[in-house]
């Protein structure tokens, strides 16, 4: 099981992110399949490319080294000066042969060898080579009979034509394998970024979705910057370990296997001397994964954290400026954003040594094996061609140990993000709802409250023993001052919390056993601090439900009277309106929030200081549509204005989270008791 531990103020993952990340691409698997083999066919074509070259070094380019035997006219690749030759024949069926030497910068021809011959000069051509003839135009080779002819620049391109004929059948192949090789790296990238989006697009989602079964608790306790991070940056940050990170580890692993195995088939001691290094580079690989997964830890905390401090800012700027603390807050960004610059530092510095030291290492074992190579070659016992593809091979097999090294820098920023995003997938949702709910056929309204206890926090109680009824289409308004549990009352309705101790029913039926979409959907909930979306007037009241028509969205702002204003707007029910409605007025915004309620028509109204932000020739606007509004409907009002509130059927005064006095105004003023003293208190300052 994953545990959940706090780390600098965020909460950090412990768990098996592996196959938590390998399940998201569970449905992709027959493309990951195509794209490892078409990496296979790539990496195979990779291997081949170095081989292309050595044989047109070793058998074409310096095919002069190599015998020619007599034969046939049938059987000749090449005819020269009378002479049938051939490279390609078989040991034991030519017993006559012509040889080229090279001395001095210049080709000579020797003709009519016999293989005693033929070995003879092969010996000498190896060595130092010396000429006992007067002049150039032929090579007398000291202390025998051999005597070759020089070649001009036509009997070389004569001679030699079926090689340069070798060497372009070599580049068409070599052209031919790079092709290839393009498409089926053009294949693999295309689909591998498509199920990489594809994963991403679905991870993003996932979060979104979990983010709103969350109860309000974890947004109370949450920053928004936080929140935002991990569906923006940390998916972000997972995008190039889907797309590119994990094919590219499955392909730099099959590449160093096919090149080690490759160099062991070629020669097995230089293959020894370069897996020599291995070892060394896989330490200091393990030291770097561990000091860089503490670092990208560090970073996406520091980032999440400066997200946050950023989002509260941009929010509280009207704040800011109003109390002319630009400068401080500059400071304070300042010293987040050195604090986050440093820890980029400490990153960019380990890796910054971690490369160097990799390709240090891979330079060693590449000197090692051209020195030994270069011996080898030398004292005959590997070709030049040979060397060639071991060489290549050489720096192609520390690519890919350089890449898998430099690519543990993008997994585990990759990881790091998988930590922060699985944190908030195994956040639960602390309000669980029983497996098969009570579906009331139609909710009345009828609330109870029966000894009901509730704390936000352990057990600083907010609301203690509290019990109370309202009866269906009962208007019930409570009071008290700030902090009394009011609004705790509304939220707890509603199942956005849940309570410790006691009971609350809804229509006889404890809201625990009651479906919360059902309960929710039945309340129509109008708060004093309005949230209004990015969109348009329309979108606002809808709220993107498409069964409210177009007609239901007017009627309903008619009825609140917000049509009042609306169709004054440029636009009308079209007007654009940005984030947080910072174009309309508060009471604008309160109007908004009255039409987009009655649009849905919910069975219970709740009204959480609802009329504090409309003026009073507004308020005394609506005062009609709030009758039409309630009527039928059970409505819970919290208020702190009593003028608004005195024609409730019942009115329950609040006190440090118990209830102290209930009933109408004229009955609570007749008790003389807190409420009394509340309504005295409002109406000297009216007065």
């Amino acid at each position: 099981m994953a545990r959940i531990i706090e780390e600098t103020h965020e909460t950090s993952y412990v768990g098996d992110i592996f196959p938590r990340l390998f399940g998201y691409m569970k449905p992709h698997l027959k493309i990951i399949f195509v794209c490892l083999v078409l990496i296979m066919i790539i990496t195979g074509l990779d291997l081949i490319r170095p081989m292309l070259i050595a044989t047109a070094i070793d058998d074409y380019i310096e095919g002069y080294d190599r015998e020619y035997a007599y034969v046939d006219q049938e059987q000749a690749q090449v005819s020269y000066d009378g002479l049938y030759l051939t490279k390609e024949y078989e040991e034991d069926t030519a017993d006559t042969f012509a040889y080229m030497v090279y001395y001095n910068d210049s080709y000579y021809f020797f003709r009519d060898l016999s293989e005693d011959d033929l070995d003879k000069i092969k010996e000498i051509a190896s060595g130092t080579v010396e000429n006992s003839a007067p002049d150039d135009t032929v090579l007398e080779l000291p202390g025998t009979d051999y005597v070759g002819q020089l070649m001009d620049t036509e009997d070389l391109k004569l001679l030699r034509k079926n090689d340069l004929s070798g060497v372009v059948k070599i580049a068409i192949l070599y052209g031919g394998v790079l092709i290839m090789t393009f498409f089926c790296n053009l294949g693999q990238t295309w689909l591998l970024q498509l199920t990489g989006q594809t994963v991403i697009y679905t991870i993003r989602q996932e979060i979104f979705k979990h983010i709103h079964t969350l109860p309000l608790r974890f947004f109370d306790i949450t920053p928004v910057g936080r929140i935002v991070t991990r569906v923006t940056n940390d998916v972000e940050g997972l995008n190039m370990m889907y797309t590119t990170v994990i094919v590219q580890l499955f392909r730099n692993t099959v590449l160093i296997i096919g090149y080690a195995v490759v160099m062991i088939s070629i020669n097995l001691r230089l293959a020894l001397v370069c897996f020599l290094f291995i070892p060394v580079i896989f330490g200091i690989t393990v030291v770097f994964r561990k000091i860089s997964r503490k670092i990208y830890r560090m970073l996406r905390t520091k980032v999440s954290l400066l997200n946050t401090f950023l989002s509260e800012n941009i929010s509280g700027m009207k704040l800011i400026q109003i109390f002319a603390r630009e400068k401080e807050k500059q400071e304070e960004f300042e010293e987040k954003t050195e604090d986050l610059y440093k820890s980029q530092m400490q990153n960019i510095t380990v890796f910054s040594v971690f490369r160097p030291i990799i390709f240090v290492i891979s330079n060693f074992a590449l000197a090692s094996v051209i020195y030994l190579s270069g011996r080898f070659v030398l004292d005959g016992a590997l070709t030049l061609g040979t060397m060639y593809i071991f060489v290549n091979y050489i720096n192609s097999f520390f690519q890919p140990i350089q890449q898998l090294a430099e690519q543990f820098s993008t997994l585990q920023n990759a990881l790091a993000s998988a930590e922060k995003i699985f944190t908030i997938l195994d956040e639960k949702n602390t309000i669980v709802e029983d497996k098969e709910p009570v579906i009331l056929d139609d909710i009345k309204g009828k609330i109870e409250f029966k000894n009901v206890w509730f704390a936000y926090e352990g057990n600083d109680y907010v609301l203690k023993d509290v019990s109370f009824t309202i009866n269906p289409g009962e208007k019930v308004a409570f009071v008290g001052a700030t902090g009394a549990g009011k609004s705790s009352i509304l939220n707890l309705i509603g199942r956005y919390y849940d309570i410790q101790k006691g009971e609350i029913l809804i229509d006889g039926v404890d809201v625990r056993h009651l479906s919360t979409k059902q309960i929710r959907k039945a309340i129509g909930q109008v708060q004093q601090d309005v949230f209004v979306f990015t969109g348009d007037i329309k979108s606002n009241i809808r709220l993107m439900n498409d069964e409210i028509t177009d007609e239901q969205v007017k009627d309903a702002a008619v009825a609140v009277n917000a049509d009042h204003f609306i169709k004054n707007l440029p636009h009308g029910y079209d007007e654009p309106v940005t984030e947080r409605g910072s174009t309309l007025s508060a009471g604008q915004r309160q109007l908004l929030s009255f039409a987009r309620t009655l649009a849905y028509n919910p069975k219970i109204l709740v009204m959480d200081e609802a009329t504090a932000n409309i003026d009073t020739e507004t308020e005394l606007l609506i005062q009609g549509a709030l009758e039409t509004l309630m009527k039928g409907r059970t409505t819970i009002m919290v208020a702190h204005r009593l003028s608004t509130i005195q024609h409730a059927d019942n009115i329950i005064v609040m006190h440090k989270g118990q209830i102290r006095e209930s009933g109408t105004h004229q009955q609570l003023l007749e008790q003389d008791g807190i409420y009394k003293k509340l309504y005295q208190i409002q109406q000297h300052h009216a007065g």
